[in-house]
This record gives structure tokens, C-alpha cells and sequence, in this order.
């Protein structure tokens, strides 16, 4: 560690010296090529540890232990007890609560006010909503006639049953709440599952298993194997006895995601990339929208598929919006997530900065006006300055493309341009998330109306809640998650006609 950084505490520093193996089975066990990759602080660019490469053979026995453990002792638990794993998973994530912070900041570089927030309440909170959810899985009566049957002849109805054996692949740009919206509903329908986290960060999946047992989750229900995506990850995706998978990550490996499915017609849920489009118009409250704005955009340093990183603001407040978002980006401190003045992390890894670079300046030489940031600054870690610009046009390259880094690109509009604004929002393959600004609800029902993404906030961007589904429109992805329908995502529908 940087010695004038905060040090992490000794769980933490005890849990990174590990040689670190596949949690498979409920137990530890050594990758069965031998291989091993490094794991690096984006916020030092220093190693920290080490994680095993799994690959097909490390997915075959993590596959067969979870297909052990669905027909096995899982099964044997009530929904009340599914219920009672998933609260108690939640009180461990509390009382483990500083470690997965510092844990989720190494390995993540997200800054310690949203690690605090995520750690403290998004994942508890998202557990202990499933919680509830498996004493309400009901099938339904049907009053159905089979074989010209007689009311009274035979009794109809359905069975919700878990689906079996889940292929969960999450991505790094936020490690520990990804595990979460993949681990809790599948644990909630009865599902066992192979977690195969990002590469770049393994740690809190790790870390998570342990804490799964710990919680009364039998052996073999919760499995991870670490590794790349192109060895464990599409082992995973395509193995015949796998019967859902489960996948955050691009559009582009949503892709490859589908064609490896096809194998056994597995089942597939995708949450994948966007392009979020934030709508202002005059009347707009500027003291929550400025701020908003910047956050829609700067979260998680841009490397969020909800970002809103395409702005459009009406002309008469458009240059008062521009200042007072560059100002914030400006004033931003920037800094390692284990400093507690830090608000503004690094990117992932060396390669994310530099392709994020390649935009910022695609978006220099196709015209557009640089405001503020678009540099590295000169200091350890992956940082890229927040970066904004204006006078943007749709078919600039920084406006068409997802980034997954910090540059928000705005564009003016007039009174009439309503229609305009609201295709330009559509004109792209994602459909993810939006949000509108306006005091006038009649106008802003009228852009809800009219964007297609799967959700659309008013008045703030990103407004996610567990009981709230959420996924994408287009190539933004299939299914939900969150909610009931996240639920339903794992369970399967058997119909049941019984005669006398």
C-alpha cells in the first residue's frame, strides 16, 4: 500500500495476502491448471493480490457441485428458511461491513462515501427484500376443461419452481452490488449458482462466498470461480447443465452471451450497455438540476450503464447549466477511495483510460467545444479528469458511442424542438435509462411517454429501488431485475390438471 494513503484494517490486509483458490463446493480448492493472474488497485496501479484462472475444467466440478446442492439440500429448505438465509446474509454484510468497503475500494477504486453507501445500505437492503419474496411464491387455480372435463371433474392449477442451476457473470464497474442483484432473487426461487465475477475485480465475490456459508447456505449452492471472460466465463455460458444465465457486462459480450446459450436453449437475462439521454428543459429547479446532472454522469466516474452522459438542455438555461456542471467537475476531488476526502475515484484499468481518451479526442477534432477536464492528470492510478462538452452534435462519435467514462457531451434545444429532442434521445441502439427535468408534469409525462428505455426518472437520473424493476429496451438487454419480475426470472411455471 501507498504509505501516505489510509491503510485498510487487518481483515482486509489478512483477506488480500491470501493465495486465493475458487470457492467451489463449499470449500476452497486450488485452480486445476494451476494458473494463477494478479489484481491491481486502480487507484495506485500497484498489484495486491493474486486470484486463481479457472477455466473449463474448474466450471465442470463448480457446475456439478451446484447441481448436486439443487437437487440435494437446498431443496430440503422451506421458503421460510430461504427467507431466513437471505436476512441473515444481510446482518453479515453489516457486521463485515468495513472490510467489504476498503475490500470493494481496492479492488473497484470507487470513493469511500459510495463504498459507505453500498456496503451500509444498498446491498443489505436488496437482501432483505428477497427475503420476503420466498414465502410468496404462489402458483394459481385455473379453471380449465381438459378432455371436455365437467366443472368439478378435475382440479387445474400451477407450480412456481426454481429454475436449477444458474450462470451468474458480473461485471467490475460495481462488483459487490452486481454479485447482489444476481445472488439474492436466485437464492429467493431456490436456484443454486456459479458466480463468475470480472477479472479485474474478484475480490468481494470472493469474500461474499464466505460469508453465503457462514449465513447457513449449503455446500455447493454458492460457487465462484474466477478467471477471464473468453476461458471461465464462456465455459460457463455455454455448459449443457447450466440452466439460466445471469449477465451484467457490454452489449457486445451480451452477444456472445446469446450464441453460447443456444447450445441447451439455457435460459438468459441480459442488463447491458446504454447511452442514457438527461432532457432539461426551461423551467426546470437549476439548483437540483445542475448538481443532478453532474452526478448522472460522473457516478462511479462514468462507468455506469445508466450514466447520463448525453444533455440536453433548452437554449435559454443551456450556458447557466454548462457553467455550473463544469464548475462542479472542476471542484471534484479527486483521489484514492480509501481517502476520505475523495469524491472522484480512478477508472478501472489502464486500457478504460486510454479508451476513454480516444474519445475525448474524437470529440476534439469532430468540433465539439471542450469545457472542462479531458486529461490525465499526473499522479499513480487509472484517473481521467471529468470531462465536459458542449456544442455537440448527434453524430459526433462521443454522442453515438458509450464511453463508460466520465465525459458528458450537451446539446442545446428550443420550444419547438420537442419531437426532435425526443428522437434524438431514441436514436441509438441502447435503451437503458433517462431522466427528464421540468416543473411541469403534463410535459414531463409527455417525454416519459416518448422515450424508450427501460426506466425514466423525473426530476433525478437512476432512481433504483429494490422493489423496482429495472432493465433496458434494444440492445440494453432481455428481462428485469429488481422487483417481482427479478423474481421471476428464476422460477419456471409447471401446469398441474388433476382428474377423478
Amino acid at each position: 500500500m501507498n504509505p501516505a494513503l489510509p491503510s485498510p484494517g487487518a481483515a482486509a490486509q489478512a483477506f488480500l495476502a491470501r493465495a486465493h483458490g475458487h470457492f467451489i463446493g463449499g470449500r476452497w480448492v486450488a485452480p486445476l491448471a494451476g494458473e494463477r493472474f494478479d489484481v491491481f488497485d486502480p487507484g495506485t496501479g500497484l498489484k495486491i493480490s493474486t486470484a486463481a484462472a479457472g477455466d473449463a475444467q474448474d466450471i465442470d466440478a463448480a457446475v456439478a457441485a451446484a447441481r448436486a446442492a439443487f437437487t440435494g439440500p437446498w431443496a430440503k429448505f422451506t421458503a421460510a428458511e430461504r427467507g431466513k438465509v437471505l436476512w441473515k446474509l444481510a446482518d453479515l454484510v453489516e457486521r463485515h461491513a468495513q472490510e467489504l468497503i476498503e475490500l470493494e475500494i481496492l479492488d473497484n477504486g470507487l470513493p469511500l462515501p459510495v463504498a459507505q453507501y453500498v456496503v451500509h445500505h444498498v446491498v443489505p437492503d436488496f437482501f432483505r427484500y428477497y427475503a420476503g419474496w420466498p414465502t410468496k411464491i404462489e402458483g394459481a387455480t385455473i379453471p380449465a376443461a381438459p378432455q371436455g372435463r365437467r366443472p368439478g371433474e378435475v382440479l387445474s392449477f400451477t407450480l412456481r419452481e426454481p429454475l436449477g442451476v444458474v450462470g451468474a457473470i458480473t461485471p467490475w464497474n460495481a462488483p459487490l452490488p452486481m454479485l447482489m442483484v444476481k445472488l439474492a432473487p436466485a437464492l429467493a426461487a431456490g436456484c443454486t449458482l456459479v458466480l463468475k465475477p470480472a477479472e479485474l475485480t474478484p475480490l468481494t465475490a470472493l469474500r461474499m462466498a464466505e460469508l453465503c456459508a457462514e449465513a447457513g447456505v449449503p455446500d455447493g449452492v454458492v460457487n465462484v470461480v474466477t478467471g477471464l471472460g473468453e476461458t471461465a466465463g464462456a465455459a460457463l455460458a455455454a455448459h449443457p447443465r447450466v440452466d439460466k444465465i445471469a449477465f451484467t457486462g457490454s452489449t457486445e459480450v451480451g452477444r456472445l452471451i446469446v450464441k453460447a446459450a443456444v447450445g441447451n436453449l439455457k435460459k438468459v437475462s441480459l442488463e447491458l450497455g446504454g447511452k442514457s439521454p438527461v432532457i432539461v428543459f426551461a423551467d426546470a429547479a437549476l439548483e437540483q438540476v445542475i448538481p443532478g446532472a453532474a452526478r448522472a454522469c460522473f457516478f462511479l466516474q462514468g462507468q455506469n450503464c445508466m450514466a447520463g452522459t448525453r444533455l440536453y438542455v433548452h437554449e435559454k438555461v443551456h450556458d447557466q447549466v454548462v457553467a455550473g456542471v463544469a464548475n462542479i467537475a472542476r471542484s471534484m476531488q479527486m483521489g484514492h477511495g480509501l481517502d476520505p476526502a475523495s469524491q472522484f475515484g480512478p477508472l478501472i484499468s489502464t486500457e478504460q483510460r486510454e479508451r476513454v481518451r480516444g474519445f475525448v479526442e474524437a470529440g476534439r477534432r469532430e468540433g465539439g467545444e471542450l469545457v472542462c477536464g479531458g486529461g490525465v492528470p499526473s499522479r499513480p492510478g487509472y484517473f481521467f479528469e471529468p470531462t465536459v462538452f458542449a456544442r455537440m452534435r448527434p453524430d459526433m462519435t462521443p454522442v453515438k458511442s458509450e464511453i463508460f467514462g466520465p465525459v458528458l457531451c450537451v446539446q442545446a434545444f428550443g420550444d419547438q424542438d420537442l419531437e426532435r429532442v425526443a428522437a434524438e434521445a431514441n436514436d441509438t441502439i441502447y435503451g437503458l435509462s433517462g431522466s427528464v427535468w421540468t416543473r411541469d408534469i403534463g410535459l414531463a409525462m409527455q417525454m416519459v411517454r416518448r422515450i424508450d428505455s427501460g426506466q425514466v426518472s423525473v426530476n433525478m437520473h437512476a432512481a433504483l429501488d429494490p422493489a423496482m424493476p429495472f432493465g433496458g429496451n434494444k440492445q440494453s438487454g432481455w428481462g428485469r431485475e429488481f422487483g417481482k419480475e427479478g423474481l421471476d426470472s428464476y422460477l419456471k411455471t409447471k401446469g398441474v390438471s388433476v382428474a377423478w
